[in-house]
């Protein structure tokens, strides 16, 4: 009984345990089950390591000027990717020793590295510490680039296998090059080639040691390391990374106390180039661009040349802001454009609002006191004290004036004085154009693209004014008339003016001058002459060919359309004048010439010109000819005589202080209604420049503010630097033309029409022919009084214009 018990209960014992034994093996199997189907779910779409090999992050487009000039670029992540072999040594050193020393031993994951972390999370957690994750640069590849940034379990099991087919894949020196070009670094830089260019200006070549140290600094926190905001983590981090070079023995001792003694210093903020003369024109090209490519142009990798001259963008936007400077001049001080209590904290208040980025040298101030003609300043950022110039005080008092607390811009000057300087109120544009080929060679948009991006070049519709008559002159050449033609200049009326009563136009002076020739009418800019001779002309005529030449579309054949009164912009009507400079021919103004793909394959030409046996090697023949650009759109004798004429406009007629630019120059002022814009567009063979000033909201500008004395002066300043780059030449001769000389003056004919003196167009009554003597003979004492300031003047001056009488001032609307 007693042993049949006894086998009962081990027999129950060992079903226990039986079944127990299958229950756990079924827990196994059930777990690994499960763990099959995460594991499954975990790396089901795991990326391809393969794909890696023709990875190619978004780099940024860069946009060069003619020359090579970097002037900008496009992006949605600002990154220059870079080769392996084209990063120098001591930039991979310096991130091997602060990411990973063991780089090139490991296969992936460094196990020693993955340790030393878990015990330094312990201390970590502990005191409340980030957590670290002992990541190898090539974990930091996969995450970066293949998996998202989640902190979670997961994500770093499919790191860690994904690191390992990394390896199995690639190279270590293609997963470093990867790393370097993959990583953002802060300062808006992604890859250290972008890093290097934003906080140091360089490329990766020109890195110091110590500099390349900062950026293997950043990784870890770009934000924690910002060298203006908190430049002591920073100097320290960098100092760590020299350290760990050292550990490595990539460095020198000597070396490494070198590098630790130099200062931190990097850029105030990242640049889209160093050149910054050419914010508008930039934008504008990544607008065409847009329209050219689409989206892709922001992340596509493209090199782009533009037809940017940048000795001609700069010197056009200095003489445009000088010019709009010198304009606000004349209208007077508006004040402050701020106040506060000098005991309490000023400066914080005074740095809240800069001055123009192109005003490098401004600075912000405030006056400390005012003693009768003696104004003390303070400036905030430096705490420099000086006086102002006594004229800028008499200025200030005239207008406003300066109370003790006033906040102002300033610029240094000598001596510890400092000029008043203030914002203008007005705008403007300045388009230079290359009118053989169309290329804009130089574009200025507004006083300031930090205050105001609104292009005025491009985008503003305005009033030409007087700066159209070319145009209707040139469509009376190509009929009946001649340079030597007479038109009547005298009163004249049409019905149909406003409410109700007849349109009379008139003369600047309000007087007329009768009998002139064609020359005399457009060099004096005679309104009721124009008017005529478009009504001879006939209106259809008029504006089919401003629109053949590019001035405008839809134009309106009214009669004051002759005047001016048609809407256009800066770069439209300079590119029109193109025509008279280039024989005739309509160029398409363009500003990107070139585009290339990341690869370096060309997909866009500007220049679609085709040229036979251009590639063939020199054998003595001729050289290949291309064929001139554009469209034919007047007879090369027409554009001859108009610009012969408006080169009249500067030596005798309205542009006269532009003469000191000297012979083969010629231009056109115009001023609307009002004085609400005023205009010139000149030009020589080489170049033709537009010049726009007027008010945003179209106000007036201001009596006497008429092309000849606001825009003429901002021409002068830049022809005076594109001549020393491009000097004037005699505008071509056609060949058939037949030349006579007429009142001392050689004009240009066609064959047969070289004795034809067309009638004016309306016959009027006017004051008679001893009105007419008086006109001749008070034009003859002010080309006499000309002359003789010209000899007067010192010869290595510019001779100033002359005080012309006020009939040559007509016609200036």
């Amino acid at each position: 009984m007693g042993r049949l018990s006894e086998f009962r209960v081990k027999t129950i014992g060992e079903r226990w345990f039986v079944l127990a034994g299958i229950g756990l093996l079924g827990a196994i199997a059930l777990a690994g089950v499960l763990l099959a189907i995460y594991a499954a779910w975990l790396f089901h779409d795991l990326p391809d390591a393969g794909d890696l090999a023709e990875y190619r992050p978004a780099t940024a487009t860069r946009v060069y000027a003619g020359d090579g000039t970097l002037i900008g670029e496009f992006s949605q992540e600002r990154r220059i990717y870079v080769t392996y072999d084209q990063i120098p040594a001591p930039v991979v050193q310096a991130f091997l020793a602060a990411e990973d020393s063991n780089f090139f031993q490991h296969g992936g994951i460094d196990v020693g590295g993955v340790s030393r972390a878990m015990f330094k999370n312990v201390l970590n957690a502990v005191q409340g510490r980030r957590l670290e994750g002992g990541s190898t640069i090539t974990q930091q590849v996969a995450k970066n680039v293949l998996l998202t940034n989640e902190s979670t379990i997961g994500r770093k099991l499919r790191e860690a296998i994904l690191a390992s087919r990394l390896e199995a894949t690639l190279s270590k020196e293609q997963i470093l090059e990867l790393y370097l070009n993959e990583i953002f670094l802060g300062y808006r830089s992604y890859g250290v080639a972008s890093a290097a260019f934003n906080y140091f200006g360089k490329s990766l070549d020109q890195l110091t040691v110590d500099e390349a140290a900062f950026l293997a600094a950043l990784p870890k926190g770009p934000n924690n390391y910002h060298p203006l905001r908190r430049p002591e983590a920073a100097l320290d981090r960098r100092n760590w990374v020299l350290g760990a070079m050292r550990s490595n023995r990539f460095i020198t001792e000597e070396q490494h106390q070198a590098a630790r003694a130099r200062p931190l210093v990097t850029q105030d903020a990242p640049r889209r180039a160093q050149y910054q003369d050419a914010d508008f024109f930039v934008e504008e090209a990544r607008r065409r661009a847009l329209r050219m490519f689409g989206e892709d142009i922001n992340a596509g990798g493209y090199y782009m040349r533009t037809t940017l001259d940048p000795s001609l963008q700069s010197a056009a936007r200095t003489a445009l802001m000088q010019g709009l400077e010198d304009y606000d001049r004349r209208h007077g001080w508006r004040g402050a454009w701020g106040s506060v209590d000098i005991a309490e904290g000023w400066q914080d208040q005074a740095q809240e609002r800069s001055a123009p980025p192109e005003r490098r040298e401004w600075r912000a101030a405030v006056v400390e006191s005012v003693n009768g003609n003696t104004v003390r300043i303070r400036t905030a950022q430096d705490d420099e004290t000086g006086t102002l110039l006594s004229a800028d005080v008499a200025w200030a008092r005239a207008g406003d004036g300066l109370d003790e607390g006033d906040l102002i811009f300033v610029e240094p000057r000598d001596g510890g004085e400092f000029a008043l300087k203030q914002v203008p109120a007005v705008n403007g544009a300045l388009v230079a154009i290359e009118p053989q080929s169309g290329r804009v060679l130089a574009m200025v948009g507004g006083y300031s693209y930090a205050l105001s991006s609104f292009n005025r070049a491009t985008q503003a519709e305005r009033q030409p004014g007087s700066a159209f008559k070319p145009i209707v002159y040139a469509a009376a050449l190509e009929g009946d008339f001649t340079p030597a033609s007479i038109v009547l200049d005298a009163p004249i009326s049409f019905p149909g003016g406003a409410g109700g009563r007849p349109w009379t136009p008139e003369n600047y002076s309000r007087q007329y001058y009768g009998p002139q020739s064609l020359r005399r009418g457009l060099e004096l800019s005679r309104n009721v002459m124009t008017v005529r001779l478009a009504q001879a002309v006939g209106m259809d005529n008029v504006v089919q060919l401003a629109e053949d030449m590019g001035a405008g579309d839809d134009m309106q054949p009214n009669l004051s359309l002759s005047l001016g009164a048609g809407e256009t912009t800066p770069y439209r009507l300079t590119a029109a004048y193109a025509a008279f400079a280039n024989g005739g021919r309509r160029v398409d103004p363009y500003l990107i010439e070139m585009v290339q793909d990341r690869n370096g394959r060309t997909i866009y030409r500007a220049d679609q010109r085709d040229c036979r046996n251009c590639g063939r090697g020199f054998d003595g023949a001729a050289s290949p000819r291309l064929t001139p650009r554009g469209e034919q759109v007047i007879d090369p004798i027409t554009a001859y005589q108009i610009s012969s004429m408006l080169e009249g406009v500067i030596q005798r007629g309205t542009g006269v202080r532009a003469r000191g630019l000297g012979r083969w120059v010629a231009g056109k002022t115009g001023t609307t209604n009002e004085y609400r814009s005023a205009w010139f567009v000149g030009f020589t063979t080489d170049i033709v420049v537009g010049v726009f000033i007027g008010f945003d909201d179209n106000r007036p500008l201001g009596s006497g503010e008429a092309g000849a004395a606001t825009a003429v002066p901002v021409f002068i300043n830049f022809m005076t630097e594109a001549l020393k780059e491009r000097p004037a030449r005699p505008f071509v001769r056609p060949r058939n033309a037949i030349f006579r000389t007429v009142n001392g003056i050689e004009e240009a004919f066609r064959p047969g029409t070289e004795r034809r003196v067309a009638p004016a167009p309306v016959q009027q009554t006017w004051e008679g022919p001893q009105a007419y003597t008086d006109v001749l003979r008070r034009e003859a004492e002010a080309q006499r009084e000309a002359q003789q300031q010209q000899q007067a003047a010192p010869p290595e001056q510019a001779p100033s214009a002359p005080r012309q009488p006020a009939e040559d001032l007509s016609g200036l609307y």
